[in-house]
């Protein structure tokens, strides 16, 4: 009677291999091409490279609110006065800011620098009118500034009006507000004030605590190091920040988002966005549901 011969060890996981090296490589699952944003315009920008990852109407002008407050910031300081100078809000801070509702009642004295830090951090519109109207020469010459600075920055859609947002003629562009962003990321105080989570003055016998306007500083996530919100009918919700996501450097800009929470919520999804274009790059897929 013939033995049936087994194959031999060696011979089997030399078989296997075979096999394994002729099976189809599973590809990387497709990044999305771009994320699903909410926002009328956005740009992403990767600051190291200075390469654009994701544009949508980039180049167009549109009213920014109160991301302007970042270049009034940045005129302030270019104007060198002294920061620990008291100042005084007056009733034309009043008026010129349209009666928009603000916690700083006339009368009210805070330092320059009190006042810088929450016209960023809060977007204090009568804090960011008082800085401009002090302002070396005053309002006018503040506003000149500002203009002034936009063009030595390459802002070539860029056009403001007051110092605080509040005029919707106060537009730039998406690539505009990236060279503004980048510009006061400079800024150690631009980049410590506008990421202060909260922050208390005394006015008189009461202490006011103030809040930043974008929860992402509060996100241990989010490693944001600049950032500037923004309101009004004209421009919709709006947001701007330059963070490190990943190790990546990143410049975000969201305007005309449809909702308070939108902004940020697009900012979150650029994120994933961004993980995910990373992943699909690194070949790597996610494992299956259950698995």
């Amino acid at each position: 009677m013939n033995e049936t011969r087994r194959p031999s060890p060696a011979l089997l996981l030399c078989l296997l291999a075979f096999i394994g090296a002729a099976a189809p490589v599973q590809a990387a699952a497709p990044a999305n091409k771009t994320p699903a944003l909410r926002s009328e315009a956005a740009l992403v920008l990767d600051r190291t490279t200075g390469s654009v990852i994701y544009e949508r109407h980039a180049g167009d002008a549109a009213p920014i609110a109160s991301i302007t407050k970042l270049m009034t910031a940045l005129v302030v300081l270019d104007g060198r006065q002294p920061l620990d100078e008291e100042m005084e809000i007056t009733a034309a801070d009043r008026t010129r800011t349209g009666g928009v509702a603000s916690r700083l009642a006339v009368g009210t004295r805070l330092t320059r620098r009190e006042l810088l830090r929450l016209a960023l951090m809060s977007s204090e519109n009568r804090a960011a009118q008082a800085l401009c109207r002090s302002y070396t020469g005053g309002e006018a010459a503040c506003l000149e500034a500002m203009n002034a600075r936009a063009q030595a920055l390459g802002m070539t859609h860029a056009h403001f009006e007051d110092a605080t947002g509040l005029s919707e003629r106060n537009v730039a562009s998406p690539n505009d507000l990236a060279k503004l962003v980048m510009a006061a990321n400079r800024e150690e105080l631009i980049r410590e004030f506008s990421t202060t989570p909260e922050y208390a003055v005394r006015v008189g016998r009461q202490l006011l605590q103030f809040h930043n306007t974008d929860p992402l500083v509060h996100d241990p996530d989010w490693q944001v190091s600049v950032q500037k919100t923004g309101h009004i009918a004209a421009a919709g919700q709006c947001l701007v920040l330059q963070a490190l996501i990943d190790g990546r450097n990143v410049v975000i800009v969201l305007l005309n988002s449809l909702g308070k929470y939108t902004r940020v919520a697009d900012a979150r999804r650029i994120r994933k966005w961004l993980a995910t274009m990373e992943l699909a790059v690194a070949g790597i897929t996610a494992s299956p549901a259950g698995s």
